[in-house]
């Protein structure tokens, strides 16, 4: 069984008012996470670009930029924060606390890369640096097949460009719902063939759609 990721809540802050606010959601007032938050961010993000960089001599800008997203993607980061268990341990407002906001995955994803911000601050660069490659070394140890994490759209372009066929078209066929909770439903149509997506956004729609299609060509 794999081990989760230290507990970045245990670094012997020098400053321990960082980790406090790292650990502060705006709805318990100030100071709160998000400016840490924004430069951990701006630190992973480079953390991981580099890791990937020299991890993989061989890989395009493309399957980097994708290996990249998946990693500090939203949904990976909230993973990571469950498994560090900082759910419960985030002060948060009445309101949110009531709403079960210690479970939300973008607020524990938020609070992890508080942290890091906060270590930055705290410790420098170098020190966070190798916090973050502790805590992503199981995924960076056995990352997917980039070519497995382009979206819909990109795959059936290049399946298209490879057979020589037109470009698909996407009609937007309904859109419904109130403003905060639209619903759209588009057409993806090639040399006579057509899918349908549904999603919360047309771009969702459109991947939907277009994953029809991918999964149509292939048959």
């Amino acid at each position: 069984m794999a081990a989760d990721p230290p507990r970045l809540q245990d670094f012997p802050f020098a400053d321990p008012q960082l980790r406090d606010a790292a650990l502060r959601h705006r709805s318990a007032g100030n100071p709160h996470n998000e400016r840490l938050e924004f430069l951990g961010d701006a630190v992973l993000n480079l953390v991981i670009a580099s890791a990937l960089f020299e991890a993989l001599p061989d890989a395009n800008e493309g399957d980097l930029t994708r290996l990249r997203a998946h990693l500090v993607r939203g949904e990976t980061l909230a993973q990571i924060a469950a498994e560090m268990e900082l759910g419960s341990i985030i002060e948060l407002g009445q309101g949110e606390l009531k709403s079960g906001g210690h479970r939300r995955g973008s607020i524990q994803a938020d609070a992890l890369e508080a942290l890091l911000g906060a270590i930055y601050r705290d410790a420098g660069f170098e020190v966070v640096r190798r916090s973050i490659l502790e805590v992503f070394a199981r995924r960076l140890a056995s990352l997917p097949d980039a070519n497995a994490l382009k979206d819909p759209k990109t795959l059936l372009q290049e399946m298209l460009q490879g057979d020589a066929q037109q470009r698909p078209v996407y009609r937007l066929i309904e859109e419904s719902g109130p403003q905060h909770r639209k619903h759209f439903m588009v057409s993806c149509e090639i040399d006579g063939r057509q899918t349908q997506g549904e999603g919360s956004s047309r771009r969702q729609a459109e991947q939907a759609a277009a994953r029809r299609m991918v999964e149509q060509l292939r048959a």
